[in-house]
């Protein structure tokens, strides 16, 4: 019997989700789906035949064995805990939102369901939780983004930063993963990912530039261990529907959903 998904959040990763679907490359239907946006809902679930309800996040739950969160980091707390308690597993793209409530994590660890975290807009996530169980000396990310990619972010506003213009690579964040999850929730999941498959958010170091030069997102990981040193670079083509979402990062979500839906894991 097919898996039925739910989806909340119908942007640009919710879009690619729906297009897997209907291209087959994704096994189970997408059966529901809701967004703040009831023209975004729409537009996604026209995608599809048959079509997908357009609902409320309890009516996805409820419709939904699998549930699929690709909205943004403020929608993570009720997603996770009504898919929690409703007994779904869950597929989370938000990820500064489950490092902005620990909590989460635990109730998720203590539950029947299974709670996936896809690596994103980086690779070697895989060879990081490897290093850790033999223990992890350092981890490090930078992070190099177009201008555009940042200039919304709750960090620079706050301190009346302004990207707008600048001739040259420009030092904007400094610090650990934890005050990036807060400052750029929108712009650095991959930080909060990386934090959680390794050394936690407030060990996790983390620089992030702005690159006006740049036509690509740049992730460079830093790990070293008791296993010796790694280091991951990884430069991602920025979705032209949204400079602030790597490409990798939404073929990241359809990969993990069909993991999670087929049962088998490769490297995880």
């Amino acid at each position: 019997m097919k898996r039925r998904v739910g989806l909340i959040g119908c942007g640009v990763i919710g879009r690619m989700v729906a297009a897997a679907f209907r291209a087959g490359k994704l096994p189970g239907r997408l059966v529901a789906v809701c967004d703040l946006k009831a023209a975004a809902a729409e537009r996604l679930a026209q995608m599809l035949t048959p079509k997908p309800s357009i609902t409320s996040l309890p009516g996805v739950i409820r419709a939904s064995d699998v549930v699929m969160e690709c909205a943004h980091a403020d929608a993570v707390p009720a997603v996770v805990r009504e898919a929690l308690e409703a007994r779904r597993d869950l597929v989370i793209m938000s990820v500064s939102g489950l490092l902005r409530h620990p909590r989460l994590i635990a109730a998720a660890r203590r539950s029947r369901s299974r709670l996936v975290v896809p690596s994103g807009a980086l690779g070697g996530l895989d060879a990081l939780r490897a290093a850790a169980v033999a223990g992890l000396k350092a981890v490090t990310l930078v992070t190099r983004k177009c201008p555009q990619a940042l200039q919304d972010a709750p960090y620079l506003k706050a301190r009346g930063i302004t990207l707008a213009g600048i001739k040259r690579p420009r030092v904007v964040y400094t610090g650990n993963a934890a005050g990036a999850a807060r400052g750029f929730p929108s712009n650095l999941n991959v930080a909060a990912t990386v934090s959680l498959a390794g050394l936690g958010p407030r060990a996790t170091r983390v620089t992030i530039i702005a690159d006006p030069a740049l036509r690509v997102n740049v992730h460079e990981l830093l790990v070293k261990g008791e296993f010796g040193q790694a280091m991951i670079r990884v430069r991602n083509k920025p979705s032209p529907d949204n400079p602030r979402t790597s490409h990798l990062a939404a073929l990241s979500a359809i990969a993990a959903l069909r993991c999670l839906l087929e049962g088998v894991s490769i490297g995880g």
